[in-house]
């Protein structure tokens, strides 16, 4: 009996990871992968005419809620605590601050145009709505480098604690793998399974895929990498050795060896030019007066016919009442505002809980580039503290650049009971483990770490009160109050995430305002 597809699939995935089965999937046509294109929303133009819509926070999800609305004529007014737009999107570059609760302040003093994006650092070509937005108010996008195979791949409990070029562990491990399954399709293993024609297609494709030699061997390829490389005239470039395949299944090479695959993740990754803030601040400028800034809300509470909300401005207090509100800002700041949520909202609300993922930073000498052949990606470590190391895709070849050494949850190898300046001495030391002797060259650290930073308090949504049941409850309003962020969707942690809850949350106001005005139940409110 001959094997199903997907069976198949299961079995080359079991015998070479991800890897191995997304490249036989693609080889069999069975891999489309192309970016989807935002609905539109149900709407037409003019139809919020009338309608006063409040929105609080102008991180990504209030941004888009704000300039759809916009379009449908609502009369909109975006609160917003900080004096910039953008919430966790957030770039840090010369002058600019990183505050966090409690008071304690680093600033910049980065060389321009050096910067950092110390919250979402890349653009999936995946996400069609981000990129989406960024065509339509003319946000110029670059190629973020989000793998390289010059970047190192190193575990203390594995090859002796010696870092490894990704591109050798990766190829090396297809190899060895390759191998393995041909022998075993040749020997017979695989005779009531596969089909004579199945057989012979895949022992073909292995060659290819592995590469192996012609007696089905992997014996090392140009792929892994060279001991000496080609050059001019008599200087032939030599392969080098394949490592032992007992090393390369060691279970703590997998993470950094795969990550590139997963689907988000995968080439062509995209950045703002200049920064990822570039992208709110676009949205600033399409809004204008629409957005207030340093209008931290106090209070919300339900009205007979419509929302009351609170602000403060200056020295003062000031209420605006809408039709609708869509609360957009983060929960952990939410749960801190006096409101009148429906008891199962509350305790969505008042439940959750956040990650406190961070970002260290560093100027420094690009000696990635000039020493490691190293332009763009990331090198894994293991054990922590730190264990990322994020190369800079922006200026590439500039005299100096802008490193990070950590993108972790600060709660991981006790990292949140460091002080800060404990925080960038550990990630000195960490950096030394696939770089050694440059932890010297790094300067100017900042750390942000989002659990701390004021009026976010949190990275991404990690649960919410009453279990799964909470995000079914905060998906859908309460009243006229509604929720927009990527904690209102199911790609948490990404501007898509966010900019989808917030059309979401457009089109269900519309479409109540619609049934509204059809039984004319629905009045303008004044102002």
């Amino acid at each position: 009996m001959s094997m199903t597809r997907r069976n198949f699939l299961m079995r080359v995935g079991q015998a070479g990871g991800y890897s191995a089965a997304f490249a036989t999937m693609q080889s069999l046509g069975l891999m489309p992968m192309k970016a989807t294109l935002a609905e539109p929303i149900a709407a037409a133009a003019g139809s919020g005419k009338g309608v006063r819509l409040v929105i609080a926070g102008a991180g990504i999800g209030g941004l888009v809620a704000a300039y759809e609305a916009k379009k449908l004529g609502y009369d909109v007014t975006l609160l917003e605590a900080r004096h910039r737009p953008g919430g966790r999107n957030f770039s840090a570059r010369k002058g600019v601050d990183v505050e966090f609760v409690g008071g304690e302040k680093q600033t910049c003093t980065w060389d321009a145009p050096n910067y950092q994006n110390m919250g979402p650092g890349r653009l999936p070509s995946v996400h069609g709505t981000m990129l989406g937005y960024c065509r339509e108010l003319n946000v110029p996008l670059e190629v973020e480098i989000n793998t390289s195979r010059s970047t190192f791949l190193q575990n203390d409990n594995a090859n002796g604690g010696k870092p490894v070029v990704q591109r050798k562990a990766v190829n090396d491990t297809r190899g060895h793998v390759s191998e393995l399954l041909a022998k075993s399709i040749s020997n017979g293993a695989l005779d009531q399974e596969l089909t004579k024609e199945d057989r012979e297609r895949m022992l073909t494709f292995l060659k290819v895929y592995g590469p192996l030699d012609k007696n089905s061997k992997y014996i090392g390829s140009d792929r892994a990498g060279y001991k000496t490389p080609a050059g001019a005239g008599p200087v032939v470039g030599v392969i080098d050795d394949p490592m032992d395949m007992h090393t390369l299944l060691d279970e703590n090479f997998w993470t950094g060896v795969l990550y590139e695959e997963t689907w988000d993740w995968q080439a062509t990754m995209m950045q703002p030019v200049g920064g990822m803030d570039r992208i709110p601040y676009a949205f600033d400028k399409a809004l204008g007066k629409t957005i207030v800034y340093n209008a931290p809300v106090t209070e919300i509470k339900k009205t007979t016919n419509g929302v009351d909300i609170s602000y403060k401005q200056g020295s003062g207090t000031k209420t605006v009442h809408a039709d609708y509100f869509i609360c957009a800002m983060p929960l952990t700041i939410l749960k801190s505002i006096p409101n009148d949520l429906s008891p199962a909202y509350k305790t969505a609300v008042d439940g959750s809980t956040y990650a406190g993922a961070y970002k260290i930073a560093w100027q420094s000498r690009r000696f990635w580039e000039q020493d490691y052949n190293i332009y763009g990606g990331l090198s894994f470590m293991n054990p922590g503290p730190t264990t990322i190391v994020w190369y800079p895709s922006a200026n590439l070849m500039a005299p100096n650049g802008i490193l990070v050494t950590g993108y972790e949850e600060e709660n991981n190898w006790g990292f949140s009971k460091l002080s800060t300046q404990e925080k960038f001495e550990k990630a000195r030391t960490q950096l030394e483990r696939i770089h050694p002797g440059h932890g010297k060259e790094l300067t100017q650290p900042m750390f942000c770490g989002w659990r701390r930073v004021k009026w976010n308090e949190g990275s991404w949504i990690r649960g919410y009160g009453g279990g799964p049941s909470g995000y079914d409850t905060i998906t859908q309003p309460d009243g006229p109050i509604y929720f927009a962020g990527d904690h209102t969707s199911h790609i948490v942690g990404w501007q898509e995430g966010a900019a989808l809850s917030a059309r979401r949350a457009v089109n269900m106001i519309s479409e109540r305002v619609r049934s509204a005005r059809l039984t004319g139940a629905h009045t303008a409110v004044t102002a």
